[in-house]
């Protein structure tokens, strides 16, 4: 259940002189409360929203900043994040409910940051206010706003249903995720999946006549949707992608490599059916670690034989060599030893065996062919 705090501005004198509590599964990640909060507290908490944000800059300003503009970054459902320019006689807080322009009509959202961060956001998201016509904050939302905002939001869950029946009916390969309304209700954007092209202008004709807004269809990737569904991973923590993730990066099967992970699909695939966006977690770590190892094609050769690289253990900066002719039997040796092994390769030095120099020995993973059992075994 969520909730929404709604702040001593936004309220009309007949607000002020009641207790109100509103309560509603609103899914625009607010917290439950009532009116009767001490001065000064936060309208928001943002455990609740993976798209709050850490204003770490709030109460500063920038003394090189001449420009008048004030712009504030503004959360909507789910993933869905703008940045508008504020009128210079309002002064917002985080977490507030604004109504701000949109196309047509206006739309509520929640304050998610003001103040010189939201520069920096703009710059990091590479937005240049003087290229785009930037939409404008109207004011504090009003009493009757809400309340249509609530009304609107309470829909969205039947709608999603009825438009699912629909879009079956009429036979089009599309999968609809989720549904948003707009503000005032005059408008609602469908969210979707599918694989190919799909012509759905008789499905807005249909959800225009029955739910009366106007229609914007929006197409999504597998990630995305995973993002607004939710779920559970096979590490037993909610989807990053669903809980703090607000941009997706490219993941390839070449981090699960440089990581020592095995190539299993089964086992690096998310729930969207994708590689999992945690391979990219640590990749940059095991990056720095492996500049410090020496070439694993590298063989070392010694007056027993020739060992071939297996197996490295990043992070204790081990390498695994067996020999060419007892392959199972796998020595760990550190990788100062392995370049000291390679420099003396290259002056005609051989070692006498590298047993010497390993700090560890392991028999590889061997099939009983009598049972078919697997059996490893430590020295």
């Amino acid at each position: 259940m969520y909730a929404l705090y709604l702040s001593i501005q936004t309220m009309d004198e007949q607000l002020k002189n009641n207790n109100i509590e509103i309560k509603t599964d609103s899914g625009r990640g607010c917290c439950i409360t009532t009116r009767e909060m001490p001065p000064g507290s936060k309208i928001n908490q943002s455990s609740c929203c993976k798209l709050s944000s850490f204003n770490w800059l709030k109460g500063y300003e920038s003394p090189g900043n001449t420009q008048k503009e004030k712009f504030v970054e503004v959360r909507f459902k789910n993933d869905r994040k703008d940045f508008f320019l504020c009128p210079a006689e309002l002064s917002l807080s985080e977490g507030e409910i604004v109504a701000v322009e949109a196309n047509p009509g206006h739309d509520l959202g929640i304050v998610a940051l003001t103040g010189e961060a939201v520069r920096l956001q703009m710059n990091r998201k590479k937005y240049d206010p003087a290229r785009v016509e930037m939409k404008k904050v109207y004011r504090y939302a009003r009493s009757g706003d809400i309340e249509k905002w609530l009304d609107a939001i309470a829909l969205e869950k039947p709608v999603l249903l009825r438009t699912r029946k629909i879009a079956d009916d009429l036979d089009l390969e599309m999968k609809m995720n989720d549904v948003e309304f707009q503000g005032d209700k005059t408008k609602a954007i469908f969210y979707y999946t599918a694989d190919e092209r799909v012509d759905f202008r008789q499905l807005i004709r249909r959800l225009a006549d029955e739910f009366k807004v106007r229609v914007e269809m929006r197409q999504i990737g597998i990630r995305q949707e995973a993002a607004k569904i939710g779920g559970i991973g096979s590490c037993g923590r909610e989807l990053c992608c669903a809980s703090h993730m607000s941009a997706f990066k490219s993941v390839s099967t070449n981090s699960a490599r440089v990581q020592q992970l095995s190539l299993n699909p089964q086992k690096l695939a998310g729930q969207c059916g994708k590689l999992k966006c945690c391979l990219n977690f640590e990749l940059d770590n095991y990056q720095d670690a492996l500049k410090s190892f020496p070439d694993n094609r590298i063989v070392l050769k010694t007056k027993k034989g020739l060992a071939y690289y297996h197996k490295s253990d990043v992070f204790q900066k081990i390498m695994w060599y067996a020999y060419a002719d007892e392959p199972n039997n796998l020595m760990a040796i550190p990788i100062r030893q392995v370049k000291q092994i390679i420099e003396m390769n290259k002056k005609r030095k051989f070692p006498d065996d590298l047993e010497h120099f390993a700090r560890q020995k392991e028999q590889k993973a061997v099939e009983d062919i009598n049972n078919g059992d697997n059996y490893v075994s430590y020295i």
